[in-house]
C-alpha cells in the first residue's frame, strides 16, 4: 500500500515541524492537511517561511470530519491531554493515528490520570478502551503489532533512548531488576517551542542542571515497558539533566549483572543480536562511546556497552536525536508501518558532521 495522505496536527511546534521536514520528499507519504488552533486560517508560508511546503497549505482547525476527508493517517503533535479529544472521532472515521503525546502511552486511563494529574483535571476522558488498544510505538520492539494497529502511541524521547539500551538485558534476565539507574541528558528543544524561562539562552547556556529528580513523568513510562520485558514490576531511578545544546539526548543506564563473569564483549554481542534486523540501531565496538553529535539530525540510536568487573555493573550508553528518533522520526517510522512500508523509508541515518 503506497501513496497515503497524511495530516499533521500541531504543525508549527517542534514535533510538527520535524515531521513535515521528514515527510518532504517521502516516496510514499504526502502531507495533505495541516492542523492548528492559534494558526488556523493562515498559509504555511506565512507561518514558517524557512520550511516551504510544495502545496503551501492553509492551516485549518483540526476538525475530525475535515481531517478524515483529506487524510488516511494523522500525526498528532499536541500538548498532553489534547490528542484524546480528537482520537476517538478520527478512528471512527477510519483515520489511523500516531500520537506523539503521552495520552495513550499507558495501558489504562487511570494510570495516565495519575501520572498526568494536572492535565487530567482539565480534560474529561472516557476512552479507557483506546488506552488498552493503543500500541506503544517503539518500532524495534513492536513492529508487527504496529503494522496491525489503528492507534500508535509514540514513546517519549527519554524512554526511547533508555529502553533501547535496557530491554534486551531484561528480556534475557541478565541484570537484576532492582537498583537500575538511568542518568540522562537532553538538549533544550526537548522542552518544546513555547517560551519557558528555564530554556532562555541566558538561563540554559553555560550550565548543566538536573530537573524532575524524583517523580519525573517518564519514569513510570520506562518502568511500564521494563516490567513487561522482565515479566515483573520494576522500580528504577531516572534523573534527567538539561544540557546547553539545542538537540540530542544521551542516556547512561546502570544495572547489576546476575553473572559477574559476563564481559563487555558478551553484552555487545547480545545487543547486536537483538537489533540485527533494526537498521536504525547501531551497536558500537567495546570502548567506543556514543556522542550526541554522531546522531544529530538522524533517526539512529547509537548504543555502547561497558562492564565494570570491580562492581559487577553493566553500563549501557544510548545516544539519539531527541527530535527525530525521540519524536518525529519515530512517528514517521510508525506511519511507514501503518502504510505497509519498511519502517525506515524516507528517514535519514547519516549525520551532518561535524
Amino acid at each position: 500500500m503506497a501513496g497515503k495522505r497524511v495530516a499533521v496536527i500541531g504543525a508549527s511546534g517542534y514535533g510538527g515541524l520535524q515531521t513535515l521536514r521528514l515527510l518532504q520528499g517521502h516516496p510514499d507519504l504526502t502531507v495533505t492537511f495541516l492542523g492548528g488552533e492559534r494558526s488556523s486560517g493562515r498559509r504555511w508560508s506565512e507561518l514558517v517561511p524557512f520550511l516551504p511546503l510544495e502545496d503551501d497549505l492553509v492551516v485549518r482547525s483540526p476538525d475530525p470530519e475535515a481531517i478524515a476527508a483529506a487524510a488516511d493517517l494523522a500525526v498528532l503533535s499536541l500538548p498532553n491531554g489534547l490528542a484524546a479529544g480528537l482520537v476517538p472521532e478520527l478512528l471512527q472515521r477510519g483515520v489511523k493515528v500516531v500520537d506523539l503525546s503521552a495520552d495513550y502511552r499507558y495501558r489504562s486511563l487511570a494510570q495516565w490520570q495519575e501520572v498526568y494529574a494536572a492535565e487530567a483535571r482539565q480534560v474529561a476522558r472516557q476512552d479507557d478502551d483506546l488506552c488498552r488498544e493503543a500500541v506503544y510505538g517503539l518500532v524495534e520492539v513492536a513492529e508487527a503489532q504496529i503494522r496491525q494497529a489503528r492507534l500508535v502511541a509514540a514513546p517519549g524521547c527519554f524512554p526511547t533512548a533508555s529502553l533501547l539500551a535496557l530491554l534486551p538485558f531484561l528480556e534475557q534476565g541478565l541484570i537484576e531488576t532492582g537498583g537500575i539507574v538511568i542518568d540522562a541528558k537532553t538538549g533544550t528543544s526537548g522542552g518544546g517551542r513555547a517560551a519557558k524561562e528555564n530554556l532562555l539562552l541566558a538561563e540554559a547556556a553555560e550550565a548543566v542542571a538536573p530537573y524532575g529528580v524524583v517523580g519525573h513523568r517518564h519514569t513510570s513510562e520506562i518502568e511500564q515497558l521494563a516490567g513487561q520485558a522482565a515479566g515483573q514490576a520494576i522500580q528504577l531511578q531516572f534523573t534527567p539533566h538539561l544540557m546547553p545544546m539545542v538537540r540530542g539526548l544521551l542516556a547512561t543506564v546502570y544495572g547489576r549483572l546476575r553473572d559477574p563473569g559476563l564481559t563487555a564483549e558478551d553484552c555487545t554481542t547480545l545487543l547486536k543480536a537483538s537489533y540485527r534486523h533494526s537498521p536504525t540501531v547501531q551497536v558500537l565496538p567495546v570502548g567506543v562511546y556514543p556522542s550526541t553529535k554522531w546522531v544529530r539530525n538522524t533517526n539512529r540510536c547509537l548504543l555502547s556497552v561497558q562492564v565494570d568487573p570491580r562492581t559487577g555493573q553493566l553500563i549501557v550508553m544510548s545516544a539519539i536525536d531527541n527530535l527525530i528518533k525521540g519524536q518525529a522520526g519515530q512517528g514517521v517510522q510508525c506511519l511507514n508501518l501503518l502504510s505497509g512500508l519498511e519502517a525506515g523509508t524516507g528517514l535519514p541515518l547519516l549525520p551532518f558532521y561535524p
